[in-house]
């Protein structure tokens, strides 16, 4: 199988990713582009990016090998990569640390960030708090209503929620604002995007702070296992969790690389997030990629049970791996994720984020299909307490929140 790079910078396969933005932003993203090919050669920049994720963030993250899953599978061995345990309960702590470094070091004062499900934006808020920056974070309104707890966490960290009602009041809609806000005030402000998506350089600088989950995890599986895994499963949204999960191993053809878009009520209706197998190729929030869109060319509605996944695009680098066929994407449906919410819980004593649990749910059915001898790595990319009261209304349990 082919390996995935640039053609040239900022554009993977044949044609996705590139830079459609603004003219007003074009030299704001040219002096970030300056400043991440200097820093990433710049040792004063990276010890301080290490000593961040391993002193702040708890990193490295435990790599568990889920021995009850296994058990009650049958099959493939399961080890779970728990992104769950970092500082703020998922792995955008890591993009977080990395691009708020940037713009310290660039000079700005102020960060500005989009979320859907919250845990980018309480990251950013954290960091923001700690490198003592102004935030403000843009967020739709469905999705500060279905996710309370993580709006009240941004605020006690000192940050602004913006509710945004314009469009269908969810991820896309606050990644439209958080552009427009930028390109009214980027002399003193710094985007910080929380997926694999956006004009280059975002998604190549997304890719390279999360890649640190899949280097971790190959050093810690050769320890255990002296071996590479044979699948490694994590789920799709914009695609931050999932590329950082395969980076290490995109060289490495032997193992299968497998993405889990949210299929939301099933992928043949009009209720779905599954970008890949339902998209087609446009330009949206400042790059080309696979979107959900109507017969005119507009950007459709989309629907998931997960905040985090609820997204009508993929990363660019996402759509190149699918159509060179080296990554494969799969879709769960709400009902699927829900009852892998509550499998894990039970199974392995772990309360794993919605989204994570769309990734846990096709374990279920991608283990028993594989031998005893093989290894599958899959990565949870956040905790679920923000989850709890919206999957107990999902089951109709009356529960205070």
């Amino acid at each position: 199988m082919q390996e995935i790079k640039p053609t040239k910078p900022g554009i993977y396969g044949q044609q996705f990713g590139g830079q459609y933005i603004p003219e007003t932003l074009m030299s704001e993203l040219e002096k970030i582009n300056k400043a991440f090919t200097d820093l990433k050669q710049d040792a004063n920049f990276q010890q301080e990016l290490h000593d961040l994720l391993v002193n702040y963030a708890n990193r490295p993250s435990l790599l568990y090998y889920a021995k009850n899953m296994t058990e009650d599978l049958g099959g493939a061995k399961i080890y779970l990569k728990r992104e769950d345990l970092n500082h703020t309960g998922a792995h955008k702590i890591n993009n977080v640390i990395g691009q708020a470094l940037m713009a310290k070091h660039i000079g700005k004062k102020r960060l500005i960030a989009e979320t859907g499900a919250g845990q980018h934006g309480v990251a950013t808020a954290t960091i923001a708090a700690l490198l003592g920056m102004e935030c403000e974070i843009f967020m739709g309104k469905i999705d500060t209503d279905r996710q309370k707890l993580n709006v009240y966490r941004m605020e006690l960290l000192g940050a602004k929620v913006h509710a945004v009602t314009s469009g269908s009041k969810v991820l896309k809609d606050a990644v439209n604002a958080t552009l427009q806000e930028w390109a009214t005030r980027c002399d003193d402000t710094f985007y910080i995007i929380g997926s694999a998506v956006g004009p280059h350089p975002y998604p190549e600088m997304v890719k390279y702070f999360q890649s640190v989950i899949s280097k971790e995890s190959k050093e810690q599986l050769k320890a255990k296992e002296n071996r590479l895994p044979d699948a490694v499963v994590a789920c799709v949204g914009g695609g931050s969790n999932a590329i950082g999960s395969f980076a290490d191993y995109i060289d490495n053809p032997e193992v299968q690389l497998i993405g889990v878009e949210a299929a939301g009520k099933g992928v043949d209706t009009d209720q779905t997030a599954a970008t890949i197998e339902r998209g087609s190729t446009g330009i949206f929030h400042g790059m080309k990629s696979k979107f959900l869109q109507n017969s005119d060319g507009q950007i459709d509605e989309v629907y998931s049970i997960s905040a985090g996944l609820d997204y009508p695009g993929v990363g660019p680098e996402h759509a190149a791996l699918a159509d060179e066929g080296r990554a494969q994407y799969v879709g769960i449906t709400d009902d699927e994720a829900v009852d892998a919410f509550e499998y894990i819980a039970k199974t392995e004593g772990i309360v794993a984020a919605i989204e994570s649990c769309h990734a846990v749910a096709y374990v279920k059915k991608l283990a028993p299909t594989m031998n005893k001898d093989q290894i599958i790595i899959c990565t949870l990319s956040g905790r679920g307490d923000k989850d709890v009261t919206s999957i107990a209304k999902y089951k109709g349990v009356d529960i205070d929140e």
